[in-house]
């Protein structure tokens, strides 16, 4: 059987260093001994994203697969390849619909087989649960300390940040400007010409610089 490697790293500084592509390929080559392979090549994803699919090297994976030339896909960590559920189901239905089966050193795992594809699956979505439940968690903390008025990320528009450095209090000048923007919104006015009626009183942002119907789609956002 012949098979192939797939390996990533998120960064350009971690591509340029290497140590992380070379660790990655190891454990390829060794995992191809193991299972009586023949590695036709490892392919690269230097400084790029899990976000999506949308990489040079997964779309050779994907064409080769598409063609046939392969019968296995071996990553050193399941991570490298995708952190997605809905990705990871892609993957595997095009991997099986052309006989390619999925080898994870890391995590012991081979699609080869019915058992392999139901442990697959199941870990890939624990583990979006966790990443899910982490990101509630950090939701509502923010949330919390906004209530109570304590310093979350950038200060908000129309607050500045107290003495102590972790709460906030309204801002004057901020909070006209604010309710000036509301005010205008409600009238109808378009956010183009509320930014020129600010920039008309001479009105400027926190950072000194005239209105842009950005800033004050901001502004409304956080209102």
């Amino acid at each position: 059987m012949k098979a192939i490697g797939y390996v990533r790293v998120s960064t350009d500084k971690q591509a340029d260093h290497g140590v992380s592509l070379e660790a990655q390929q190891e454990k390829i080559r060794a995992m191809a001994v193991v299972h009586d392979v023949e590695l036709l090549e490892i392919v690269v994803d230097a400084g790029e994203s899990a976000k999506d699919l949308d990489r040079p090297g997964m779309t050779r994976v994907l064409d080769l697969a598409k063609s046939k030339a392969i019968g296995m896909v071996i990553v050193a960590k399941l991570d490298r390849l995708t952190r997605s559920v809905k990705d990871l189901a892609v993957l595997l239905e095009q991997f099986q619909r052309k006989g390619v089966s999925l080898v994870s050193v890391a995590e012991s795992l081979d699609t080869g087989s019915a058992s392999g594809r139901l442990v697959l699956n199941i870990m890939v979505s624990v583990s979006q649960w966790e990443r899910e439940a982490i990101g509630e968690r950090t939701r509502d903390a923010m949330r919390h300390k906004a209530a109570n008025l304590q310093f979350v990320g950038n200060c908000p528009y129309g607050f500045r940040l107290c003495a102590d450095g972790k709460t906030v209090e309204p801002d004057p000048q901020e909070q006209q400007i604010r309710r000036k923007i509301q005010n205008l919104r409600k009238q109808g006015k378009t956010l183009r010409q509320i930014a020129a009626d600010l920039n008309k009183q001479k009105r400027s942002t926190r950072g000194g610089s005239p209105f842009l119907h950005s800033n004050v789609a901001r502004i409304l956002k956080a209102a």
